[in-house]
Order: structure tokens, then C-alpha cells, then sequence
């Protein structure tokens, strides 16, 4: 009976980190999901950064018959925690510094011995896919709310690669809201209410953006020349939008014969721009 006792439960861990100690805490408990019907108490002691605390862990360690274990990429912490563990006889489990050991000598580099790289991988990712979820829900003016909170408006007539931009720039953790001109709808009032130099216009030559249109018209299996690639029709549609851009007093881009990675980096240009002269 006490044996059984024995296995209901596992021994405390301390989870030291010099960052937030998620990668460990997850190890052990992995670890511990391997044991039927075992209880742990986890006690996580992040963001350490001098040997002090490290001596009070050890010590209240080797009281309660715990193990450590740690993800401490600083070499003198981790070394300091090690000699510590040994002397009093604690059991302590390094988990990522054999497998960063392994990608040293294998890979002939340093690692940079920062901790907290982890995490701030995750948040650019996290924000990566907020901004493509940004730019799916404020596409094509769905909503005019996201110009106020978009760092980034793009107009411009139908077909000159406003989509396609704002995903790009989404990859690059940029919310961009784009806006298309037409001369029958009038643009909403929160784009001239936009600070300035937020707004971007885009242009393409007239034949250009007819001959793309066109063979849009083509994949729809429709004819060409229905007024969407009417010749008339886009000077009218560029005319109006150039109309409207000058209203804005927004910076325009040409995107004629221009590669969307092409565009894209016109449009960070000004972007930085603006961010280095608030």
C-alpha cells in the first residue's frame, strides 16, 4: 500500500530559467505524463540572473528531495547551478544545453547565448498572423473602420495589385487595409481623416491595366469587352482615382510593369519614412 502511495506522486520540480522557463515546464510535463495517475508540483522561478538565487534554489531543493530542471543558456548560471546541484546532491536536468552543445559542434558555430530568443521568435510569428488576418477582414474596403487602424491604406483602382500587396506586407507584420476607387462609390470619410502620409495611392499605365483586365475577364470565362476592361471606362476609373489621391495628399506609386515584391519595398520606403519623423 505505501508503495502505491509512493507512485501517486512524483517529486516537486523547480523550473529555472533565465527567460520565462515555458520550454522546460513543458519537457516535464511530458515527462511526468509518462507516469499513470502521478500528481507534480511544478514551481517555476524565471527571468534569473545572478548566482544568489541560484545558491536559495539549490539549497531549498536538496530540502524537499526535488529536482531541477533548467534552461539557462547564460554558460557561467548554468555552470554555477551544476557545481551547486552536485554538492548537495540535488538532481538537476539541463534540457536544451546538450542539444545546443550538439548544434555547436556539429554546425562549427556559436550560439548567441540569449536568452529569450524562443519567445521572441513566437511573438514576430504571432503578429504575422495577425496582420494576415488584418488584412483579409479590411480587404477591398469591407469595412472602412480599418483605416483608422491599419498602418498602412492602399487605393487604387480594381486590379493594381492592392490584395496582393497588403499579403505581402501582412508577411512582414504590417497591417494594411486597402480601398478601392470606383467613380460610383464614394470614398469613405475616414480616408481623409487618415494621418497623413498613412495613405498610399497606386497607379498603372492605362493599356497596362487593360490587357489585365482582359485576361481577367478571360479566367472568368466572360468577354472582353464587357466595360470592366473597357478602354473608355479605365481612363474615367484612373482619371477619378488620380482625382481622389490628390484630395488625400497621398504619396503614389506606379505599379506599371512592376513586381509586387518591387512595389512592396516602394512602400516600406515610405512607410519607415513616416514611423522616423513622428
Amino acid at each position: 500500500m505505501e508503495v502505491f502511495a509512493l507512485l501517486d506522486h512524483l517529486p516537486k520540480v523547480y523550473i529555472v530559467s533565465d527567460s520565462i522557463g515555458e520550454t522546460a515546464e513543458m519537457v516535464v510535463r511530458a515527462a511526468a505524463s509518462q507516469f499513470n495517475s502521478a500528481t507534480m508540483e511544478i514551481r517555476r522561478i524565471p527571468n534569473i540572473s545572478d548566482t544568489d538565487t541560484l545558491d536559495e534554489i539549490v539549497h531549498q531543493a536538496s530540502n524537499d528531495n526535488s529536482i531541477i530542471a533548467y534552461t539557462l543558456v547564460i554558460n557561467e548560471l548554468a555552470e554555477h547551478l551544476r557545481v551547486q546541484a552536485i554538492k548537495y546532491n540535488v538532481v538537476c536536468v539541463d534540457i536544451v544545453g546538450p542539444l545546443i552543445e550538439a548544434f555547436k559542434s556539429v554546425s562549427s558555430m556559436e550560439p548567441k547565448r540569449e536568452p529569450g530568443l524562443l519567445r521572441k521568435v513566437d511573438e514576430m510569428y504571432y503578429r504575422r498572423v495577425e496582420a494576415v488576418e488584418f488584412a483579409v477582414r479590411y480587404d477591398d474596403g469591407k469595412d472602412p473602420r480599418g483605416i483608422n487602424l491599419a498602418d498602412i491604406v492602399l487605393v487604387g483602382v480594381s486590379r493594381t495589385s492592392k490584395t496582393p500587396l497588403s499579403m505581402y506586407l501582412a508577411h512582414k507584420r504590417i497591417k494594411v487595409a486597402n480601398v478601392p476607387l470606383v467613380p460610383e462609390v464614394t470614398p469613405p470619410e475616414e480616408l481623409f481623416k487618415a494621418e497623413r502620409g498613412k495613405v498610399i495611392g497606386l497607379t498603372i499605365n492605362p493599356d497596362q491595366l487593360n490587357h489585365i483586365r482582359a485576361e481577367r475577364l478571360k479566367t472568368l470565362g466572360l468577354k472582353g469587352q464587357a466595360s470592366y476592361a473597357n478602354p473608355e471606362r479605365i481612363l474615367e476609373e484612373i482619371e477619378y482615382s488620380s482625382t481622389i489621391m490628390k484630395r488625400l495628399g497621398c504619396p503614389v506609386i506606379d505599379v506599371t510593369n512592376r513586381a509586387v515584391e518591387e512595389t512592396a519595398s516602394k512602400i516600406l520606403e515610405i512607410y519607415y519614412r513616416r514611423l522616423s519623423n513622428v
